[in-house]
Order: C-alpha cells, then sequence, then structure tokens
C-alpha cells in the first residue's frame, strides 16, 4: 500500500504567512532605521516592531484584525518561527565568524579576570533573585531551572550589540574597546555553555542528571570541534576555493548541521551554531569578505523578522500589574548592577582605572540579541511565562540604550596612549574587521 503524498500549504495559510513575513520585515527595517537614526541600536526597532503588531497594540486596539493575522494556531505560528530560528542560527553562526581568537590570546589573562567576574558577580544574584520572583509571581517551570536561567540571563552580554557600539563610536581601536570585546566573547561563550546545560534540566526530570549528561555532551562537542571540526571545516573551505557563492553555501550548510549535531544531544542549536562559526573564522585562509552576502542576507531581512517575532510575544500591558511591574524594577537593577559590578571588580584586579572600569561595565552591560535569543529558549522551554518573558526582554533594551551614553562619559576621561594611535592608523591601512557583524 503506497501511503498519500504529504498535503502542500493549505491557500490560506500561505497567505497569511506571507503576509506576516512582509508586514513584520516591513515594520521592523522601517524601525530599525529609525532607531538607529536616533543613535539607538536597530535591534530596539526592530524588536518595537513586534511589541506593534502584538498583543501590546495592535492585539489591544483591533483585536479581530489581529486574530487573522496572527492566529494563534500553533501550526502558522511554528511557520513563522521556522522563519525565525533559520535567522537566529546564522545570526549566531556569523557572530562567532567574527570573534577575534589571537585578541583573546594576547589580552588573555586581562580579559579572563573581567570575563569570569562579568558571569560570576550577576550570576549569583540573579539566581537569588528567582527564588524573591517564585513567590512573587506565578513561574511555570521548577524553581531551580527557573533560578539557573535568571541566573544566565543575568551575565551574558552581547559580542555583536557590543562591537558595532564601539565601531560607531569610533572606540574600537581603543585598549578598553579591545579589552570589552575579549571579556564579552568569554562571557557569550559562558552564556553558551550554560543555556544549554539549564535547557538540558528544563527538558529531563532529574535536574542532577541531566546537569551531569549536558556537561559532558557540551565537552564532548568542544573536544570534537577542536580535534576533528576543524579539519573538516579546513577541508570544506579549500574545496570552496576563491568562490564566494560556495564559500556562504558551504558555510550556511555546516552552520546548520553543527546546530542539528547540538539539539540531537539534546542541547541549545545556537550552541552549535556558534562553535561552528568560530571555527570558520579562525580557519586559515579564510577572509571574512567572502560571506558577506550572507551577512547582508541574515542581517537585513532574517534577523529581523526573527527579532520582530520575538517582540510579538512581548504583551506590556502584563507591566500594568503592579508585582509584574515591581519584578521587572527588581530584575532590571540586578541586572545593571551586577554586571557593573562584575565587570569593575575584574578590572581593578587588572590595575585599571575606575573610568576605564566604568567604559568596561557600560560596554559589558549591553545584553541587546544574546539575551533576546536566551528569553525565546526559555519561552520555548516553558521556562518563562509572558511576563517573566516580557521582563528579560526589558531588560536587554534598556542595558543595550544605556550603553552609548555611559560609554561616552567613560571614554573622555580616560587618556589616549600610543599604542591605540598606532592601532588607528594601522586600521586606516587595512579594512577594519567585523567581529560581530553590524546587529543591534
Amino acid at each position: 500500500m503506497h501511503s498519500s503524498p504529504v498535503p502542500p500549504i493549505p491557500e490560506h495559510e500561505l497567505l497569511v504567512f506571507l503576509l506576516q513575513v512582509g508586514v513584520l520585515l516591513l515594520t521592523a527595517t522601517f524601525l530599525g532605521r529609525l532607531a538607529a537614526r536616533c543613535k539607538m541600536p536597530a535591534v530596539v526597532g526592530e524588536l518595537l516592531a513586534g511589541v506593534i503588531l502584538g498583543p501590546s497594540l495592535f492585539g489591544w486596539t483591533a483585536p479581530d484584525a489581529s486574530g487573522w493575522l496572527f492566529p494563534r494556531q500553533a501550526e502558522q505560528m511554528h511557520l513563522l518561527d521556522g522563519v525565525g530560528q533559520l535567522g537566529v542560527l546564522l545570526l549566531v553562526g556569523l557572530t562567532g565568524i567574527g570573534i577575534d581568537l589571537a585578541l583573546i590570546r594576547r589580552r588573555s589573562l586581562t580579559a579572563v579576570r573581567v570575563g569570569v567576574a562579568g558571569v560570576i558577580v550577576p550570576f549569583l544574584p540573579g539566581v537569588a533573585l528567582a527564588y524573591v520572583l517564585d513567590r512573587m509571581l506565578d513561574v511555570p517551570g521548577r524553581t531551580l531551572v527557573f533560578a539557573l536561567f535568571l541566573g544566565v540571563a543575568m551575565c551574558v552580554s552581547a559580542i555583536p550589540v557590543i562591537a558595532k557600539t564601539l565601531m560607531d563610536m569610533d572606540l574600537i581601536h581603543r585598549n578598553v574597546g579591545q579589552l570589552t570585546l575579549a571579556a564579552g566573547m568569554i562571557d557569550d561563550a559562558f552564556g553558551w555553555f550554560m543555556l544549554s546545560v539549564v535547557s538540558a534540566m528544563a527538558i529531563g526530570g532529574a535536574p542532577a542528571g541531566q546537569a551531569a549528561t549536558a556537561l559532558i555532551s557540551l565537552t564532548l562537542v568542544v573536544l570534537a570541534a577542536i580535534v576533528f571540526g576543524r579539519h573538516v571545516v579546513r577541508w570544506v573551505l579549500r574545496l570552496c576555493g576563491d568562490s564566494a557563492e560556495r564559500t556562504v553555501a558551504a558555510c550556511v550548510v555546516m552552520i546548520l548541521l553543527a546546530g542539528a549535531a547540538t539539539q540531537a544531544l539534546h542541547l541549545e542549536a545556537v550552541f552549535g551554531a556558534f562553535i561552528c562559526g568560530i571555527l570558520i573564522g579562525s580557519s586559515p585562509g579564510f577572509q571574512r569578505p567572502r560571506v558577506s552576502a550572507l551577512r547582508t542576507l541574515v542581517l537585513t531581512v532574517l534577523a529581523p523578522v526573527f527579532f520582530a517575532t520575538a517582540g510579538l510575544r512581548i504583551d506590556l500591558r502584563a507591566l500594568g500589574r503592579p508585582v509584574v511591574l515591581l519584578a521587572a524594577v527588581l530584575v532590571l537593577l540586578t541586572a545593571i548592577a551586577g554586571k557593573f559590578a562584575g565587570a569593575y571588580v575584574g578590572a581593578l584586579l587588572s590595575r585599571l582605572n575606575r573610568w576605564e572600569a566604568l567604559a568596561l561595565g557600560a560596554g559589558m552591560n549591553a545584553r541587546g540579541v544574546i539575551q533576546v535569543i536566551v528569553a525565546m529558549v526559555g519561552l520555548r522551554l516553558g521556562v518563562l511565562d509572558t511576563g517573566t518573558y516580557t521582563i528579560i526582554v526589558l531588560v536587554a533594551v534598556v542595558t543595550s540604550l544605556m550603553a552609548p551614553p555611559i560609554l561616552r562619559l567613560a571614554m573622555r576621561r580616560v587618556e589616549y596612549t600610543a599604542e591605540e594611535e598606532l592601532r588607528l592608523e594601522d586600521q586606516r591601512l587595512t579594512p577594519a574587521p567585523e567581529p560581530g557583524g553590524s546587529r543591534t
């Protein structure tokens, strides 16, 4: 007996899907450019597009029209989520490609001090705060998992936001700028690591056993990447030769398959994409301009759709409840204070002055892209509900907006060095690297 073929997407569902993507991309592009003109990260405008089209405004003022364009059926939303997940995996892969491992090696000791302090100091208050929030709010997941998840959300930084902010402010060549990037890379790596551990705990039933399994799996992934992965990536890129088209296709395939591999191990797909991106970017002879077409597609189409989709799930009306508003204020204050304190402690241990420490804290406080991804993972796994999801995304937006003015204030008081002048001259003679892309 022959099985009947799988029917295609019904006509109406296809129409709604095309309208959803078109409307979200149009609104996200417009508001993203408007945010950039106002000297704000573009991700703020792209998230705002989803907020406007979501239950906070469009769903509240025109519920019938909103229900038609963004129906609550899971199948319809999954189509949109599929585009968003493709975008976020490629975005994280591009972020990994942009990481400069040589920079970390050069400033390894200072970067490790600042990065580790920037992780531990905010992580612990985040975990403690989760037990307070568990009593204030009806947290959907297990308390321990929620506590670890909130700790991860408190300690992550966003290399793409940091890099773009430093570039826009002409600080990428300054010692503080270089150190902020190096320390932020350590934070990002720890963030993906812990996100995979917590995700495994959320999926499994026994926290200790799942955590141990996740740690073993993550260790094996990293070892496999070092021992085998880098040789495979080098071989594939060598087969592509000088062809930009073949290189783009190969990078997309490798990033997606790496994401699939870690997903199959019950880790987060973004972790595999991030590791694969690092392997590609650090491969001998790899030239970043060859993936400029992929960067353009991801940053102008796929990533804005993802962030707008993330914004659709934000319901600002939840903040109308005093208990949720109070929780939002507590999380925001804890996130800001913890990250500033961590970076400040690490900077002082490295004998940097207080203004350099303040600049480091401002740069590493920008959570942007990474925290939105973390929040989406938490929502998908059932660790967060709409209220807690909204709170965490708001922290990402507010901290990204805070970074530029505080950096500007602190760097006015940091002495310009001869080393920085030489680095600036070198950058004028050679094309500037793109450590995190232009995603803001």
